[in-house]
């Protein structure tokens, strides 16, 4: 048995520093010596400057690659990346998202070597140009060698994708504990007397944060004013976002931060920790907010219920109950008890079910097993 190294190269176009960008960095930094984990990814107009590449440098996780694109569907990419998995001797390409799925799989055959994508959640988005990219990635899904989903739910969009069932192999999402713990131990940071309502996230539709905004200005509404609402994150939608907080008598309360450096110490600080998304896989945001113990009052769709059991780990409303959300934020403001106790319990199950430990050590096996086949398959 050959003792080479597993040369593993991950692939994203990247829209930002996110959920998908974060949990690239956590898989890396807990992989195996006996695997190296790459880094390869495009280069667009809006993303010249990548916090995922300077992380991934900093780090030293690996090399990194960086693919130019002269527009947003360049294909022609697939080229050079297929002429990098040769050069570079990859054994697999591991995909993150709906366009480096379709270019990684077509690369992939053309390089003879195994594809792995992971879907980290299915957009419901209005722009036309974007749901038939969507619809695209999601018939490339098919061709995939495997498809490892995040939760058991992108495990079921994934099989009505049409991915045959031999092809999926569910693990479950970690989350890098150690460097949110590092930060829950400090001293809580010091708040300007409001009480903390906070959200992370991509700032787009399936996030739903208008609601978000005008359950907020209810709240603010009903408490005389002790609350603020920090939003960290950017996207498409944020533009339209903060015209309608303009509209709000909340507006003054209510602070878009964009990507912030100091996310964690933003989070330690929260008070409760929101969500109104209509879409999820497991958000990689939620998992910090229960490792940090921060309680949190959200809409239960499938995803988030992984994580949260209701009056357990958190508060949960149906979706769309938005008035029943309001009435949870409500509870955990008003009853220190209660918040401490949501947030311990949460604590320690996202310890227990959700560590990058776990998932790298599957994600491992997921490597050797592709690989093995491969090899079978050329022999």
């Amino acid at each position: 048995m050959s003792s080479k190294r597993l040369r593993v190269l991950q692939f994203i176009c990247p829209t930002g520093f996110y959920g998908a960008e974060r949990w690239i960095l956590a898989l890396a930094r807990y992989l195996p010596a006996d695997v190296s984990c790459d880094l390869a990814v495009t280069h667009e107009a809006e993303n010249q400057d990548l916090k995922l590449v300077r992380e991934y440098r900093s780090q030293a996780l690996g090399d990194v690659f960086e693919l130019p694109m002269r527009h947003r569907f360049d294909t022609r990419v697939v080229t050079e990346l297929a002429g990098l998995l040769v050069d570079e001797q990859i054994d697999v390409i591991h995909t993150h998202g709906y366009k480096s799925d379709i270019l990684g799989i077509v690369a992939a055959r053309r390089a003879g070597i195994p594809c792995l994508v992971t879907p980290h959640g299915f957009e419901n988005a209005r722009d036309l140009k974007l749901r038939f990219f969507i619809w695209a990635g999601c018939r490339a899904l098919r061709h995939a060698d495997a498809v490892a989903p995040l939760s058991r739910q992108l495990g079921d969009d994934a099989r009505a994708a049409g991915v045959a069932e031999e092809r999926l192999h569910y693990i479950q999402n970690g989350v890098d504990l150690g460097e949110v713990e590092a930060e829950r131990k400090r001293p809580k940071p010091a708040t300007e007397g409001k009480r903390r309502i906070g959200f992370i996230g991509q700032l787009i539709s399936r996030k739903n944060v208008a609601e978000l905004l005008r359950i907020f200005d209810r709240i603010h509404s009903e408490r005389g004013g002790d609350v603020e609402l920090l939003l960290l994150g950017d996207g498409g939608e944020r533009v339209a976002l903060e015209a309608l907080a303009k509209t709000l008598g909340s507006h003054g309360d209510i602070h878009f931060l964009g990507f912030r450096e100091d996310r964690l110490a933003l989070l330690h600080s929260f008070d409760l920790f929101t969500m109104t998304s209509s879409l999820e896989g497991i958000p990689r945001c939620l998992m910090e907010a229960c490792a940090m113990g921060v309680p949190v009052a959200a809409y239960g769709i499938p995803g988030v219920d992984q994580l949260l059991e209701h009056d357990q780990t958190g508060l949960l409303a149906a979706p769309g109950d938005s008035d029943t959300l309001g009435t949870h934020w409500l509870r955990i403001l008003n009853d220190s008890e209660l918040a401490a106790r949501l947030g311990a319990k949460a604590r320690l199950f996202v310890q227990e079910h959700y560590s990058a430990h776990r998932m790298a050590r599957e994600y491992t096996a997921l490597f050797h097993r592709l690989t093995g086949a491969s090899q079978e398959q050329a022999a």
